[in-house]
């Protein structure tokens, strides 16, 4: 049994909690949209999910520190061993588009290291969870990453390709694939649905801490540009230049080809 046991367990239900609310509003109008800066929408589902969530986790145990993209951050949290990274709708554009591609993203990490994972898109009934020594499991079945990689698939933003940013890559992979929300990416990888995920873009932890620990459990490295792991709970959350993950076989080898 996985020390982290508990922890999941609590990340699972608070996932499962907002997403219900979360569909409460998805293809509706009843929800109010708001700019938190330019391309960068949030709505009264991201809110209230949010809530849902901080409630549900920080209730449980209050020495615990949170870090979240609809709240305002505290630096009180880099003095806490464990911290919850969270994104309350992960996808928010998607889910204005009525785009069933976002997700809600809950991480754990203890000492910077991603312990706990729960991806979960209530509009696909699709819940990926780990803990750390626990390995990966998609509705409570075990996945794994790919790994061969005689396909040469990757999944990308669809706002990257929309920018003709994957154009020059066309010859180098068989298929790239168009998929919102960074987190539920991270997930498909994790469960063998393509080779690769990349993006070339900054991210933020909460939109990959989740993902981070599913994938090390899938049997999957995921890297920055750089080819460097994540430490998390950091004072600046941003991850730059872009990310890379996939089965640890071959991720280093397609970081090369990205890189060209």
């Amino acid at each position: 049994m996985s020390f982290f046991e508990k922890d999941l367990a609590l990340a699972k239900n608070a996932a499962l909690k907002a997403g219900e609310a979360v569909m409460h509003y998805f293809k509706s109008s009843n929800y109010e949209i708001k700019d938190k800066g330019v391309n960068n929408p949030v709505t009264t589902a991201d809110f209230e999910a949010n809530s849902i969530i901080k409630d549900i986790l920080i209730n449980n145990d209050t020495s615990y520190g949170w870090l979240s993209e609809e709240t305002v951050d505290s630096q009180e949290r880099i003095k806490k061993e464990n911290v919850w990274v969270v994104d309350p709708i992960d996808g928010t554009k998607e889910f204005i588009e009525g785009v069933p591609h976002f997700s809600i993203s809950i991480g754990m990490v203890s000492k910077g290291e991603p312990v706990v994972g729960v991806i979960y898109n209530p509009a696909k009934n699709e819940l990926f969870t780990a803990c750390s020594g626990g390995g990966s499991k998609l509705n409570g079945e075990p996945i794994n990453c790919l790994s061969k990689n005689n396909e040469r698939t990757i999944m990308v933003s669809r706002s990257e390709i929309k920018r003709g940013m994957w154009d020059a890559y066309k010859k180098i992979f068989l298929d790239i694939i168009p998929v919102g929300s960074v987190a539920y990416k991270l997930g498909l990888i994790a469960a063998g649905r393509s080779n690769l995920f990349a993006t070339l873009q900054p991210k933020n932890e909460w939109d990959v801490c989740a993902g981070n620990c599913i994938i090390n459990e899938a049997g999957g490295n995921l890297l920055d540009l750089y080819g460097n792991k994540r430490l998390y709970n950091s004072v600046d959350t941003k991850i730059s230049p872009g990310l890379i993950a996939g089965h640890s076989n071959y991720v280093l080898q397609a970081l090369e080809v990205i890189n060209i």
